[in-house]
């Protein structure tokens, strides 16, 4: 009788264990992706903001974060954002003239435009005294826009004296809009001020949180700031 050899085949052995082959630890490493050049990071990293990053993209942007130096960045962002107050004033009086209405979004666009404007002036950099470039060009905004109304007036009533004096005080006329239309005048005082915040936002020197060196695969120490 043939003897049935399909149990004796099947047989479980015991006599040795098989165990899957693990991958190498660098395999086995979550991947880590540089959020500014998209390299797979192999060994450590940096934290910027919340996000990684590798050392070289590090230097890099800090060093685009670092507010530019010297006089000429200062000169050119004040030629670019002149040119966007002007141009803004402009926008604002014929919404005023137009309308007869002091509309809130357009001082804000004006403080855009000329946030915009000293930044790329000033290389795609900011800092405090860009800042105040700003605000004050978006202050001197407002003024220029309020001024051919008033001077408008002052020529209808035939004095021009009175018309030239105001020219001269152009940088006064936002303070005396809100001073001589109380309590209304709140209202022009806060376009003012949304305008000029807009400008010093656009302007500002960003906030960096740098902490790290961090391992792969390692949990994260406590941020050291850099």
């Amino acid at each position: 009788m043939a003897e049935d050899t399909s149990s004796a085949g099947n047989e479980l052995q015991f006599e040795r264990v098989v165990t899957d082959q693990l991958p190498p630890a660098a395999d086995r490493a979550p991947a880590v992706m540089c959020a500014g050049c998209q390299a797979r990071l192999q060994a450590e990293y940096y934290e910027i903001n919340g996000r990684p990053f590798c050392g070289d993209c590090r230097g890099k942007i800090e060093g685009v974060a670092e507010p530019a130096r010297g006089l000429l960045p200062f000169a050119v962002a004040a030629i670019f954002g002149l040119g966007a107050a002007v141009a803004g004033a402009a926008i604002y009086y014929a919404v005023i003239a137009i309308t007869h209405l002091e509309i809130g979004l357009v001082a804000i666009l004006i403080g855009y435009m000329v946030g915009y404007a000293v930044r790329r002036g000033a290389g795609g950099r900011g800092g405090l005294r860009f800042q105040i470039l700003a605000a004050v060009l978006t202050y001197g905004a407002v003024g220029l826009a309020y001024a051919p109304l008033i001077v408008m007036s002052a020529l209808a009533e035939q004095r021009a004296v009175h018309a030239i004096k105001v020219a001269i005080m152009i940088p006064l006329l936002p303070v005396l809009m809100v001073i001589g239309s109380m309590p209304s005048g709140i209202i022009t005082a806060l376009i003012i001020f949304f305008g000029i915040r807009q400008a010093m936002r656009m302007t500002a020197a960003p906030l960096l949180r740098i902490s790290g060196p961090f391992r792969i695969g390692a949990s994260p120490s406590a941020p050291t700031t850099a």
